[in-house]
């Protein structure tokens, strides 16, 4: 049995149920380009688990008709030539210099000016403040279908998009080191993801962990995807900073892809590079979904 667990990013989305069709179509349609077939038996298999944690940290969902508006844009592949310039405006480059600043000096994140800088650094400072325990509480949500893949003995394919990538990071370290399952997931596939933010890899689970591991050894291999121009994943190559887990054998290998990498979402803001719809639908996620599928 195979199965594919996705863990979403931050900001509010929609209701459950909805999401994860929304995020299925747009999975399926990228497979679909690559492998008709896989992309069949993906669909015929029940095999796709959302983790939603959102409502945890906000009081509203996303609209989910304004979502599949621009989902339908998107799978209609209405690409326009603007799209790989506008990644890369120079407003782009003022903020990732303020997101850069940011992430090496806390302190100045109020002074700030752009927004959403400020917001995807604070969002990501909650949750390692564990206000409420919500940190808790998402990474039990992430937890759960894990524990069970492994007790089924399933083939597991973890995707997480955005902070997603950091709360499967943080979960499979307590997985195993805390909860004894030396063996969770086949591959981790991270998009979009911050892991490779100086302010993130201090705060990791096993970070500072004097008598346990410091890295989570459940992995088979990983796979970092970042599109051109997606602020969030600041420093786009975690195969250096990550290497002591090839090194001590957690992980058979790393590896980053970025270059030509373009996420296409649209919606009434413009160009989101960011977004995990555009990231699911692209083609080389998509091969990434197909290599893992395919093997026996």
């Amino acid at each position: 049995m195979k199965r594919i667990i996705f863990t979403h990013g931050k900001n509010p989305k929609p209701p459950p149920a909805a999401h994860r069709d929304l995020l299925l179509r747009c999975l399926l349609h990228g497979v679909g380009k690559v492998d008709r077939e896989i992309a069949f038996e993906i669909e015929t298999s029940d095999c796709f688990t959302l983790v939603s944690w959102s409502h945890l940290f906000y009081d509203h969902y996303r609209d989910s008709d304004n979502d599949a508006t621009w989902v339908n844009r998107l799978l209609a592949e209405v690409d326009p030539p603007a799209d790989v310039k506008a990644a890369r405006p120079l407003k782009y480059r003022a903020a990732k210099a303020m997101y850069t600043l940011g992430d090496y000096l806390p302190w100045i994140i109020p002074l700030i000016p752009d927004p959403r800088v400020k917001i995807s650094i604070q969002e990501t400072a909650n949750y390692f403040c564990n206000q409420d325990n919500a940190a808790c509480h998402i990474r039990q949500l992430q937890k759960a279908p894990l524990r069970e893949a492994a007790e089924r003995g399933e083939r597991v394919l973890l995707i997480g998009h955005s902070m997603g990538s950091i709360i499967a990071y943080d979960s499979l370290w307590e997985l195993q080191h805390l909860e004894g399952f030396e063996s969770c997931i086949d591959r981790l596939l991270t998009l979009g993801s911050p892991l490779g933010m100086n302010y993130v890899q201090r705060r990791l689970a096993g970070r500072d962990a004097r008598h346990l591991g410091h890295y989570p050894c459940n992995i088979n291999d990983w796979v970092n995807i970042s599109s051109r121009g997606d602020l969030v994943a600041l420093v786009p190559s975690l195969a250096n900073d990550f290497q002591p887990m090839v090194d001590n054998q957690c992980v058979s290998s790393i590896q980053d892809m970025r270059n030509d990498i373009m996420n296409n979402y649209r919606d009434e803001k413009g160009l989101n590079v960011h977004k995990s719809y555009g990231y699911l639908a692209n083609p080389h996620v998509a091969q990434e979904i197909v290599d893992w599928w395919s093997v026996a």
